[in-house]
């Protein structure tokens, strides 16, 4: 049966560890490994060394959980696609920065739809990790703007689809959906 868990929060809210223990332990009920799919694009961020040492930090964590790692900073529908079949237990970790890697590849219509039609199809257990920043004020630069919009809408389609949201604040999960 499909299950698609919708993980929202701030900077720090601890949303990354509570779906990584939410999907490590879905894996070992189903006595599978775990995908976690990457979207942060290490190429682009060879030139940021405090990305470069986030990305490397998570990297080393995963390692020790005993994940399957699968770097997507685009092509995440094609990705999912793919596992769909062979897969009981992905995490994807996170639309903000897919989001962002999408608006510079200039491919945001294109692959948020196939994006969202995958989701339809998904057949495993499926949980997706993403920052809330749209609670703050508007921004002042029109790219900016644009980036929230678009992220508070491909939150809203997500959300439609998952069967469970999450919000987390300071590592507390609140149940939304």
């Amino acid at each position: 049966m499909a299950n698609i868990h919708f993980v929202l929060g701030g900077a720090r809210s601890g949303k990354t560890s509570y779906c990584e223990q939410l999907a490590q332990k879905t894996a070992a009920e189903f006595g599978v490994q775990a995908v976690y799919i990457a979207t942060s694009d290490r190429l682009k961020s060879s030139a940021d060394p405090e990305m470069q040492a986030r990305i490397a930090r998570h990297q080393s964590d995963r390692a020790t959980q005993n994940w399957q790692n699968i770097e997507t900073p685009i092509s995440l529908a094609a990705e999912l696609s793919a596992l769909n079949e062979n897969h009981r237990v992905v995490m994807i970790d996170c639309m903000t920065l897919w989001l962002l890697n999408l608006m510079e590849a200039d491919c945001l219509e294109f692959e948020k739809s196939a994006f969202l039609a995958q989701l339809n199809l998904w057949k495993g257990e499926l949980f997706i990790v993403s920052n809330e920043i749209g609670m703050g004020v508007v921004p002042i630069d029109k790219l900016s703007r644009q980036f929230v919009d678009e992220l508070g809408w491909l939150h809203q389609d997500i959300a439609k689809i998952a069967h469970q949201v999450t919000l987390m604040v300071a590592g507390i999960p609140s149940k939304i959906k």
